[in-house]
């Protein structure tokens, strides 16, 4: 008589699993965004679309998300070239320069803005050579840019480095050997395999920019309508005891976030689906 045995797994069942993870993520995301949003309707609809419609709440708006797309495009396009050149050539000091990618992550957001603050000022190593020339980096939105673009380098190159190292190398020799160049083999055969990963990684840049604060409180000079970003226009907020203008302003924040990485992540899917449909 034929007897079923069931396999013994280490791990617990599915039901356990999922309840764990709703109970988790609850606790941690849900519950504290649930009381943003329940803060934020003490609020009438007037006095909501006044402090979110502020003038000066919209400048902020534009600043921050406009520097952290800018920031994450950047990163985008050089952190694919560092990745590429970490896992695809040996070098002399190979170790340190993939030491360096992490600093952004290890150092406290506040050294990295008096840091950057430091360089690009007009008395700076660098800013007293560009403001000759009239290139004002530091209380500017180039300022805020490049802070962004810093603390997000590790995140477009840390998601890239294990899918380049997944790649088919006998892919690329096919096409060589097919008499494609070498820009038709990147463009047809790295790119597609890639896109996913680089998306991944413009994604968690992006949202690291949007949310970023330390970094760029002191290089860009909080200028109000010039160069103040929303979390600084929260925080002051705060202090001033206006909460519910305060949460206001971070409903706005949290719910474009959401739609932004929701496009970015349904554009992965469809490139993921075009590529196995096509395999």
């Amino acid at each position: 008589m034929a007897t079923s045995l069931k396999k013994y797994s280490v791990l617990p069942g599915f039901g356990l699993s999922l309840g764990y993870t709703v109970l988790y993520l609850s606790l941690l995301v849900l519950v504290p965004l649930s009381a943003l949003f329940a803060r934020a309707s003490g609020l009438t609809w007037e006095q909501f679309w006044g402090t979110v419609a502020n003038p000066r709440v919209l400048a902020s708006y534009r600043l921050t998300f406009g520097a952290a797309f800018a920031g994450a495009t950047i990163n985008a396009v050089f952190g694919f070239i560092v990745a590429w050149t970490l896992v695809r050539y040996r070098f002399p000091g190979k170790k340190l320069v993939d030491a360096m990618v992490d600093l952004p992550f290890a150092l406290p957001t506040a050294v990295s803005g008096i840091a950057l603050t430091a360089i690009y000022s007009s008395n700076g190593w660098i800013g007293q050579y560009l403001e000759p020339l009239g290139i004002k980096v530091a209380y500017t939105p180039i300022g805020v840019t490049i802070a962004l673009t810093f603390i997000g380098l590790p995140f477009v190159v840390r998601t890239l480095e294990p899918a380049l190292q997944d790649l088919d190398r006998e892919s690329e020799e096919a096409a060589a050997i097919l008499g494609a160049s070498r820009w038709q083999t990147f463009r047809r055969v790295i790119v597609p395999s890639v896109v996913p990963a680089l998306l991944t990684g413009f994604a968690l840049s992006l949202a690291r920019g949007i949310g970023e604060y330390g970094s760029v409180v002191f290089i860009s000079g909080n200028m109000p309508m010039k160069t103040e970003i929303s979390s600084l226009l929260i925080v002051t907020r705060l202090e001033q005891y206006d909460t519910a203008g305060a949460t206001a302003i971070a409903v706005v924040m949290l719910c474009a976030s959401f739609v932004l990485l929701f496009a970015i992540n349904m554009l992965q899917w469809w490139h993921t689906q075009r590529a196995r449909g096509g395999a």
